[in-house]
Formats: C-alpha cells, structure tokens, sequence
C-alpha cells in the first residue's frame, strides 16, 4: 500500500476510493523506478511514419504536353508530380511568329521566368485598363488569377520561358482560351456579339487553338485595337536578373523579389540561385511556404529532413523541377563541374527562412555543446563558420 497508512485505508468510504489510492501510489512508484533505471526510455513508441516521396520530377520530359508549328509547352502538375500540391509548373517554347492564344485561368495566378530570346505580353485588368510588355531573359511576369492575357514570341528567334501557377491542381491545358469559347458558341449569336457579319465567322477556328502561328511579330510595340483603352497603372513586369535582392556568398548568390518589390506578386516569392560547382546551399528550412525549384542548368542534389528519421536525396539537372514541403529542412549541393542555376518559387508573398547555423548561434553555447557532446569551445567556433552558400 506504499505510504498509505492502515488508518487513512479504514477510513476509505469505498472500495472503488481504496482503488484509485492503490492506482495512484503505485503508478507514483513505477513512475520514479522507471525514470531512475532509464531516463531516456520512452513509455511508448511512436507511430510509424511512411517514407518521404519522390520530390524530383524531369519537367523536360513530361508526357503532358503540347506541340505543334507555333511552340510546345510541358507541364508538371500534381497528376505527374503528386507532391507539388501548391504550385504547379510549365515549360512553354514559342517559335518565330508564335502566340499563346488570349486565355484566362480561373483558380490560379501565372508567373513567368524567361530563359530565352523575348517575349510580348498583354494583359486586362478586372478595371478595363490594359498592359503591353516586352520581357527579355531574367525578367519575370505576374498575372493574378482571372486576367486576360496572351504571349507572344517577338523577332526571328525562338522564345523559352518556365511558369509558375500558385495552384498545383491547376493545368495549363484546362485553361480558358478565347478560341475554344468562341467555337463553341452559336455563330449568331458571336455575330451579335462582335458585329461581325455571318460569313467571315464562317472561317474562324472550329476548336480550340491554344498555340498559334503568325506573322512575326515586330520589334516596336503595337497600340491595342481600341488605342482608347486606358493603360495599367499596376506594373506586371519586374528585373529580377539585374533588380532582385541580392545576397551573395563565397559560393555563389541569391537574387529575392517578394510583393514588397514586386506589390502584385501577391500570392508568390521570387529567387534567382547560383551554386558554384563544389558548393552547397546551408541546411535551412522555410516556416511560411513551400518551394518550388526549376533548374535553368548545371547539375546537383537536393537532401530533405522529414522528422522521425526521414531523410531523402535526389539528384537533379537542367529541365528539372524539385519540390519541398512548408518546414521541411534540406540542402542543395553543386555536383557538376558548373554552375548550378536554379529559378525558385515559394507559395508566400513574403519571404522567410530559417538556417541551421544562425538558429545554433542564437542559442548559449553550453546549451548546444550539452546537445552534442561538444566542448565548450567547439560548440563557440561554430559562430565563426560561413553562412549562405559555402
């Protein structure tokens, strides 16, 4: 009966009181005889969890796909990349005089990231105002969910972009082409609606055009239809190449545009990456988003910390897309012989991350040398390591 006395027992008023006495001295005892002889055993095990799954995915080889005489486009959604739940991607190639049709998507944003030759774009507002733009390589481009637009290759050489979409359920091939909804309307009605009369809509496209051919487009940009539409106020063009945030490190750089550079990026991060060959980007992690990695060239390896024990590497190269989970640590390292350039999306329009090293550093250095076994020395050098990309 450990410390409960004969008296306190006869004055019980229940068998079920005397119960829960004896219930609780003696899971008092257990309790203190366990922690003594093992402290450091768990009373049970933790569940078990299921591997982590395959975060890297060849964009450039996607089955889902477009080609034909004005471009080509392959995307990476989640029914090709099951992981990538909040950002879904695309590679579009527009030839010579090629056009991506005037579309809207219904339930993502677009943004853009060129890696070749330029590109026109023309944009409406929910306000009527309309937008022109000419982007080269490093620029980028955001068109919040519903706004008309279209894409157009400019002068004798091909263009090549990668998109981003703040949806990853979303499809470039599920999008809303005017093509596709004009051809399935009543031409009488389209008559109506456009002024046009009955026999030129006899020729119009029958389905759905997606990318289309023309005659090159011109060097000097074109005035609207109706040059009495008023132009945007609200830019949806930014330098990110030559006016990202820049960080740079011994081992390469980071470039940032978030929606306080860029205000209507609102649902999306930015970031440009160098990895020198030998490099490595530092063990870190991201408390607000997810990423999205598209690699521009060069080759590398990204390895991911899932708790429980989960770890996971997969190599990468160019054409290629990775993916991490909100919170997830990992690193990226430089495997090839150059530089390894990556273009990177986060599902946040404010940028955050935490590392490794700086997390170490803001703590007293007898806390993490009792962590690691470490002497009290050792555990102070680590202040004095490189950070970033080293």
């Amino acid at each position: 009966m450990g410390t409960t006395t004969r008296r306190e027992f006869l004055s019980a008023t229940s068998l079920s009181t005397m119960g829960v006495v004896i219930a609780a001295t003696g899971m008092n005892a257990l309790s203190t005889e366990t922690a003594a002889a093992s402290p450091s055993k768990k009373f049970h095990s933790a569940p078990a969890q299921a591997e982590l799954e395959d975060f890297v995915f060849d964009m450039a080889n996607s089955k889902a796909g477009w080609l034909g005489a004005g471009g080509s486009a392959r995307e990476a959604t989640v029914e090709e990349f099951p992981v990538s739940q909040s950002i879904a991607g695309v590679i579009m190639r527009l030839n010579p005089g090629g056009f991506r049709e005037l579309h809207w998507h219904s339930i993502a944003g677009e943004w853009a990231f060129i890696l070749e030759g330029k590109v026109r774009t023309t944009v409406i507002t929910p306000g009527g105002t309309t937008s022109t733009d000419e982007f080269e390589v490093g620029d980028i481009w955001f068109f919040p969910k519903g706004y008309g637009h279209s894409l157009q290759c400019v002068g004798n050489e091909p263009c090549a972009f990668v998109l981003g979409f703040d949806n990853g359920h979303f499809s470039e091939f599920g999008t809303f082409s005017i093509t596709d909804w004009v051809s399935h309307t009543p031409p009488d009605l389209i008559a109506r609606n456009s002024g046009l009369p009955l026999s030129v809509l006899a020729s119009l496209p029958k389905k759905e055009l997606y990318i289309g051919k023309g005659k090159i487009a011109a060097e000097q940009s074109p005035s609207n239809l109706n040059p009495a539409i008023p132009a945007s106020f609200s830019s949806h063009k930014f330098r990110l190449e030559t006016d990202g945030i820049k960080q740079e490190f011994k081992g390469g750089y980071i470039k940032v545009v978030s929606s306080k550079e860029f205000p209507i990026q609102n649902t999306l991060t930015s970031l440009r990456m160098n990895i020198e060959p030998g490099a490595i980007r530092e063990l870190h992690w991201h408390p607000n988003a997810d990423e999205w990695q598209y690699v521009i060239s060069g080759q590398g390896r990204v390895t991911i910390f899932g708790s429980h024990g989960r770890v996971k590497t997969m190599d990468y190269g160019k054409g290629m897309v990775s993916f991490i989970k909100q919170g997830y640590g990992h690193y990226i390292e430089n495997t090839g012989k150059e530089t390894l350039k990556l273009v990177v999306l986060f599902n946040s329009p404010v940028y955050q991350e935490l590392t490794l090293n700086d997390w170490l550093n803001a703590n007293p250095a007898q806390l993490v040398a009792d962590h690691f076994g470490l002497t009290l020395d050792q555990a102070k050098s680590v202040s004095k390591h490189q950070t970033g990309i080293f």
